[in-house]
């Protein structure tokens, strides 16, 4: 348990999420008429969306014509090759594509594993020293920067219903040079998060067996999880379900038994305080400074758009996503608000930097620590299926949009409808975590996350007030660009905490996809600009929101 994490985002001289979670410390267009998106001018004709609730549109242009409006009460197929998908439909999105298996609630399991709701416990020291004892306002604060940047995604999700999530909303809003340039940034997180929970149960399993080669439980650790992402979307799902609703479990015992210890006299000796969210001696500017730590507890919910194309009501993952960040934070407040009752400052803990097992044996013995631990353990499995599924979801993206190579990432399953290549390819990432630290890979993975949270919210004032022109009533400005511009401002100052080793490697990341993006034009004529999102690369499905509803 001596190992540390370096935290990207923080303020100067802050410590780190430690291995226990792999946790980041850091006008309009009538209601069925989509403009064309991707490419927009003479010659690109309008689509009128059908009545059931779809419209396509497109990069028009690149098809070298038109594409043939049709009225509102067909529902003959147009010239998209992509199978629409009813509410309701569990089948495949397309013969041989991805399979429409996930239910609300299984969505928001996903969700909830990637965030691992463990993590307060291990950043509880690191938070409550910087702040001098406020966790549980450090999470407000932090839930609500996140809420405006969940509103975003949501309303892009019921647009472009695909697993591409800021990928594809950049690409199809704003352009699509720009869309690959987000979606290649957004991998630095997605794809390195794999990796860190293998790197994790490394760390773990020979602290545990120091005279096993750490090289064996990361490939049998990433076998497992490679395999069963391989196997199926839904058995995923289901073991990650199980794992979080242990994990919960175990922390509503913690809550349980800190609220018997706070009885008998213990820490603040009530649960009815004020003083975990603001007392004398707490400064605005440390509060601040320990809510861009926390606000990387909540990243998870972003994550749930890469499950669009299998989801059995396409209108579920944007309800998921404001689900998964209300469940997360009520778990995050009302946990932190008891944690510092019973621990109003670290005094009393040998080890600040990973506080979980002190807090769990002094609030509920040896036995209950062996358990928590587990409870974590378990955590950090769920969030490595939750975290291999959606990055390989938007891998195949990607793959199927020909800016990867197809035969590869656009592989998928013929009987088990899970994008095959794509998750070897992670799970082959993931090998790296047998030789690097934790400290450099986490000093890597939290530019991706900003890079996408920022473009989302820009895709919406894009998207919204500019191509549909949807600004001219006070209800439009609200939520086309007051909302948006606030989530935008707001992850700037995430940006401006960001540590300089994660913005390097961003940088860095980021030219080697410029270079990558200049080689596949040199090499195949083909430019990241040439290719429409969907499946055969031709046309989108973009779904017009009912009436502007924020999520």
């Amino acid at each position: 348990m001596d190992h540390r994490a370096n935290v990207a985002v923080h303020h100067e001289g802050a410590s780190a999420f430690p291995p226990w979670t792999g946790r980041r410390t850091l006008a309009g267009a009538e209601r069925h008429h989509v403009h064309p998106v991707g490419l927009s001018g003479p010659g690109v004709t309008p689509v009128i969306g059908a009545d059931d609730g779809s419209s396509i549109s497109g990069d028009v242009g690149r098809l070298r014509g038109t594409v043939p409006a049709r009225s509102l009460g067909s529902r003959q197929r147009c010239c998209s090759p992509i199978e629409k998908q009813r509410e309701g439909d569990t089948t495949v999105t397309k013969q041989g594509g991805l399979s429409r298996s996930l239910g609300l609630w299984a969505i928001v399991g996903l969700g909830l594993g990637y965030m691992t709701p463990t993590v307060l416990f291990d950043t509880f020291g690191i938070v409550t020293e910087e702040t001098n004892g406020v966790v549980p306002l450090t999470y407000l604060m932090a839930l609500v920067v996140m809420v405006f940047t969940a509103i975003s995604y949501g309303r892009m999700a019921k647009v472009f219903p695909t697993a591409g999530s800021s990928y594809t909303y950049t690409r199809e809003a704003m352009h699509p040079r720009l869309g690959f340039l987000v979606g290649w940034a957004a991998l630095l997180d997605y794809l390195l998060l794999p990796l860190v929970n293998a790197l994790i149960i490394r760390l773990y399993m020979t602290s545990l067996f120091p005279s096993v080669p750490g090289w064996i439980w990361v490939v049998g650790f990433v076998a497992g999880i490679t395999a069963l992402n391989a196997w199926s979307m839904k058995s995923t799902s289901k073991l990650n379900f199980v794992l979080v609703a242990f994990a919960v479990a175990m922390i509503g015992a913690f809550l349980v038994l800190a609220t018997v210890q706070l009885y008998h006299g213990m820490g603040q000796g009530t649960l009815f305080t004020t003083q975990p969210f603001f007392h004398s001696g707490v400064a605005i500017p440390a509060v601040l400074s320990g809510a861009t730590v926390v606000c990387f507890s909540f990243i998870g919910f972003d994550a749930i758009t890469m499950y669009a194309e299998e989801a059995r009501r396409k209108s579920d993952v944007a309800k998921a996503i404001i689900i998964t960040l209300l469940i997360g934070g009520a778990i995050f407040l009302v946990t932190g608000h008891v944690a510092q009752a019973i621990f109003p400052d670290v005094a009393g803990f040998q080890l600040v930097d990973d506080t979980l097992p002190e807090m769990a044996l002094k609030v509920g013995g040896g036995f209950f620590q062996i358990v928590f631990m587990s409870a974590a353990f378990a955590a950090t499995v769920a969030s490595a299926l939750a975290s291999h599924a959606s990055v390989s979801r938007m891998l195949h993206v990607m793959g199927r949009n020909g800016v990867l190579p197809k035969r590869i990432f656009a592989t998928v399953h013929p009987r088990r409808h899970t994008p095959v290549g794509s998750v070897i390819v992670v799970g082959l990432v993931s090998l790296l975590a047998i030789t690097p630290s934790l400290e450099l890979i986490s000093s890597m993975i939290n530019f991706g996350a900003l890079v996408a949270f920022t473009f989302v919210n820009l895709s919406v004032l894009a998207y919204f007030a500019w191509r549909r022109r949807e600004y001219r009533t006070p209800k439009h400005v609200a939520t086309n660009v007051v909302l948006p511009l606030i989530g935008t401002l707001m992850t700037g100052v995430l940006w401006s905490f960001l540590h300089k080793d994660a913005l390097i490697a961003g940088i860095v990341w980021v030219s080697i996809g410029v270079i990558y993006a200049v080689a596949l034009t040199r090499f195949t004529g083909r430019r990241v600009s040439d290719v429409a999102i969907g499946e055969e690369a031709a046309v989108v499905t973009a779904a017009p929101e009912p009436e502007l509803a924020a999520v």
